[in-house]
């Protein structure tokens, strides 16, 4: 049965008439003559998480064969630090299924996504998008399940405040205009992500919302359908580089920083995952969470405090990471319960139809919908590599599997209710902490490294770089020495508000 495409707001899919897993280069070459196409972008992430680009003009349909089949050769050593600039050459190879038409450039462009190749013609084992390849692949053959995620991409739009309709402090969550000002601005850049092959779920504002020296700062939260892991990370790259993107051409600022000023709502990256089979969601059985489901939990619970070394790779990631907030600090899981650190949400399992009753004129819809049903991982923000923040978690879920004791551990960190709540006292002495600071997340690290780096996934090196540059930031009492210095953190805001 054919797939209709005719909704899909890429206009390379719709154009093509294929899911743009099944693009080919003929049909790329074909795309790029037929509708005017005279650059092609290739965009990758380096070690500082950003994407980068090389642009080509299209001289020839000869040279554009060469740059989709052969791509091109780049300086490693400016990319990542490990490489050594004597012997420096890197392949960077398009990939077809990424292609979009960039919605920002005056010459007409098509977009793709770049993968990192060694002199040896082998994908580079250390790229952040091939760790992620390869631990999904792990997971893959470890538990015959395939890993989804998706990501709440969470920010901060900045610009001067005219004073009218002023939001209330702290309570922007689902506000519409003309209390909420820049909904227009995230619609907008919703539009320009599912242009670029994005499978977004919703946008809202969010719960910051403030003004401060006469401009406004209005917290907004886009979030992604589930998608595989390697497709997900994709997504959120390209997102905030349309946000960014956006933002600049509006003369707006925008942060994805985990922290910007004191006793106001951070920003993290939340992301839901979910484990399938043939199409399956196994995270649910008979109408509740699967023993599958709390299998990946504990694997993630287990090692959350290595995994902050990916998730929170800033110091201000720390003062976010605080208790008595939306943000966790204690490792647990729990169901709607927003204090843990992995949490359940609601995920339509329920027999009734609510549907039919608020219209009458429906048919009703016989129960649930397991597929929606996700859990969601808290305590990242957007400081983290997204592609080794995903990689370590397919690890760690992984791990989960092949725990014997997994199900006795989901019951032991299991809460009920919020964890910092009275009733809940004796539970949160028993539960480890998160790190709370780059240099006690690097000492997780090194204490776990061997999770990560077993069966070849993470590169011992990518482990040594990632540990070194949190060592760098000498901040294992930061929060407590900036305690009531609102200007020490104020400047610690600035430096990493491009984090």
């Amino acid at each position: 049965m054919k797939t209709d495409l005719s909704l899909s707001p890429n206009q390379v899919v719709r154009y093509i008439g294929k899911p743009c897993e099944e693009f080919r280069k003929s049909d790329i070459v074909n795309f790029i003559k037929e509708n005017g196409i005279r650059m092609v972008n290739f965009m990758y992430p380096a070690d500082d998480g950003r994407l980068k680009t090389l642009n080509f003009v299209i001289n020839s349909e000869e040279y554009l064969d060469s740059i989709l089949t052969y791509g091109e050769r780049v300086d490693g050593s400016s990319l990542f630090p490990f490489i050594e600039a004597g012997n420096s050459d890197l392949y960077v190879i398009p990939r077809y299924s990424s292609a979009f038409v960039d919605p920002f450039a005056e010459i007409p462009t098509l977009v793709m996504l770049a993968s990192f190749f060694d002199k040896s013609g082998s994908p580079l084992d250390s790229s952040p998008q091939y760790t992620l390849h390869k631990a999904c692949e792990s997971f893959r053959k470890t538990t015959e399940m395939e890993f989804y995620a998706m990501g709440e991409l969470e920010y901060y739009v900045i610009a001067p405040d005219n004073g009218m309709f002023p939001a209330t402090d702290q309570k922007g969550y689902h506000e519409s205009s003309p209390y909420a000002k820049f909904n227009d601005f995230r619609v907008e850049c919703m539009e320009l992500i599912a242009q670029a092959g994005g499978d977004i779920k919703y946008g809202h504002s969010e719960v910051g919302n403030f003004s401060l020296d006469g401009r406004i700062f209005e917290q907004n939260e886009i979030e992604f359908l589930p998608v595989d892991a390697e497709k997900a990370a994709s997504q959120l790259m390209i997102a905030k580089w349309i946000i960014r993107t956006n933002a600049m051409r509006r003369g707006y600022d925008v942060t994805f920083a985990p922290k910007i000023t004191v006793g106001k709502a951070g920003s993290g990256l939340h992301i839901h995952f979910k484990v399938m089979k043939d199409g399956k969601n196994m995270m649910i059985e008979n109408g509740i969470l699967s023993d599958i489901a709390k299998k990946a939990i504990v694997g993630i619970l287990e090692n959350a405090e290595s995994i902050t070394a990916m998730g929170n790779r800033v110091p201000t990631s720390y003062f976010r990471l605080v208790p008595h907030q939306e943000a966790p600090t204690s490792i647990c899981w729990g169901d709607r319960n927003r204090s843990v650190l992995v949490r359940v949400p609601l995920g339509w399992t329920g027999d009734k139809d609510m549907c039919s009753q608020v219209n009458p004129l429906e048919e009703p819809v016989a129960g649930g919908s397991d597929q929606r049903q996700t859990v969601e991982l808290r305590s990242a923000d957007c400081s983290a590599n997204i592609y080794q923040l995903l990689a370590a978690m397919v690890v760690a879920a992984k791990e989960g599997f092949l725990m014997e004791n997994a199900l006795q551990r989901a019951d032991e960190l299991y809460v009920s209710v919020n964890i910092h709540s009275e009733d809940n006292a004796a539970k949160l002495q028993s539960l480890k902490n998160l790190p709370d600071s780059c240099v006690l997340s690097a000492e997780a690290l090194e204490k776990n490294r061997e999770v990560y780096e077993k069966d070849g996934v993470f590169n011992p090196a990518m482990i040594d770089g990632i540990i070194s540059t949190l060592l760098s930031f000498h901040d294992r009492t930061l929060r407590k020495d900036l305690e009531g210095n609102r200007k020490g953190m104020l400047e610690l805001v600035e430096k990493y508000w491009n984090c």
